[in-house]
């Protein structure tokens, strides 16, 4: 009864935790709930890759990168999102 019991635990964790690490692309859907194509998935996965890794583009000191360092984060963090 107990590995029933802790087995359902664990699968509603893994289950909340796979919702919650979703990706530009699971995110490209539009106003009708229907995955975008095209010209509009193109934008859309550029501006929420861009938004991603813009947050992420912080020094080691905990100050925003700028300059040369920003540009070539950002190119790293777009081709890995």
């Amino acid at each position: 009864m107990k590995r029933i019991f802790v087995a359902a635990i664990v699968a509603t964790f893994a289950l909340g935790s796979a919702a919650m690490a979703q990706t530009c692309e699971t995110k490209a859907v539009g106003k009708d709930g229907k995955a975008l194509s095209g010209a509009a998935k193109t934008s859309f996965l550029k501006k929420c890759k861009e938004e991603t890794c813009e947050v992420k583009a912080v020094g080691s000191d905990g100050k925003k990168l700028s300059g040369a360092a920003k540009t070539s984060f950002m190119k790293k963090c777009e081709e890995g999102a």
